[in-house]
């Protein structure tokens, strides 16, 4: 990695670890992903508040975090595409383009981002899509080299749809280490990977990463069950969590992030996790 982009790392990872929370769903352009997000300053006051060390956010929100006086605030992430492949339809054409086709990083800096993360979609059938993404990516790149800023990119393997359900995570190890290990060799400065659906296998994916790995969190779930296979993941080599609705829709945001911290950067067990979330972030 570029000397230039490590003062906007150490931003990013603090003691070389990360909890990111995501809040870049309205890109996605689904009305089931917007649960919970429709006050985003309410939202943003209690996040900031929880002390993450990053929130992930679109352009059209980053005044909510950077616009705050003072320096005492979680680190941006910036995302810099925006598809279709989340929505609940199947389109007859999919999708996965730049938000500012000039000049797609200098956003992030003029709003100073820590870092800037790009989607690499593997669908079923759909090389296109795919061919889209390599050429977001090969863009962007060159240009977080020119601006020294790092690039986080987000393999997302995934299934074919049904009649009644979108494309969902495909957790098949292999898939994800082959698209990790795409995502390295195109020049990822950190790697947001889903977890595989053999949580023990994970370790295979930070070895193809080759560089810091964060865990995509998905749909929301339950609570119990996300902190005691993140405790795995994080056994495994992940440095930390990128996780949106597993902890914006919950009742108590703020709790859920006070225990992922202690898991991130305190080694907290996921039981010791959960009795913290019980008491409501409270240490």
């Amino acid at each position: 990695m570029s000397k230039d982009k490590t003062a906007r790392l150490n931003r990013l990872l603090h003691n070389g670890r990360c909890l990111d929370i995501a809040l870049d769903h309205g890109v996605c352009n689904e009305p089931t992903f917007l649960d919970g997000l429709e006050d985003m300053p309410g939202v943003i006051d209690k996040l900031v508040a929880a002390k993450p060390d990053a929130i992930q956010l679109n352009y059209g929100q980053s005044d909510l975090l950077q616009d705050r006086p003072g320096r005492d605030r979680p680190a941006l992430v910036m995302r810099l595409d925006m598809g279709n492949p989340y929505n609940a339809v199947h389109h007859r054409v999919m999708w996965a383009v730049l938000q500012n086709q000039d000049d797609p990083v200098l956003p992030a800096v003029q709003r100073d981002a820590a870092c800037v993360v790009v989607n690499l979609f593997m669908l079923p059938d759909e090389p296109d899509l795919f061919r889209q993404c390599v050429q977001n990516i090969a863009r962007v790149r060159a240009d977080c080299d020119r601006y020294g800023m790092p690039l986080m990119i987000e393999p997302l393997v995934m299934q074919a749809p049904t009649a009644t359900s979108r494309y969902m995570v495909d957790g098949n190890a292999e898939k994800i280490v082959t698209l990790t290990r795409l995502a390295r060799e195109m020049g990822a400065d950190i790697v947001k990977a889903d977890p595989t659906t053999d949580a023990t296998d994970f370790h295979r994916v930070v070895q193809a990463a080759r560089c810091p790995v964060l865990v995509r969190g998905g749909g929301r779930e339950d609570l119990q069950q996300v902190f005691a296979r993140s405790r795995v993941l994080l056994d495994q080599g992940a440095v930390g969590m990128v996780y949106g609705r597993n902890v914006y829709q919950h009742a108590n945001p703020s709790a859920v992030v006070s225990a992922l911290m202690a898991m991130i950067h305190d080694g907290a067990s996921a039981e010791a996790a959960w009795n913290l979330y019980e008491s409501g972030g409270v240490k």
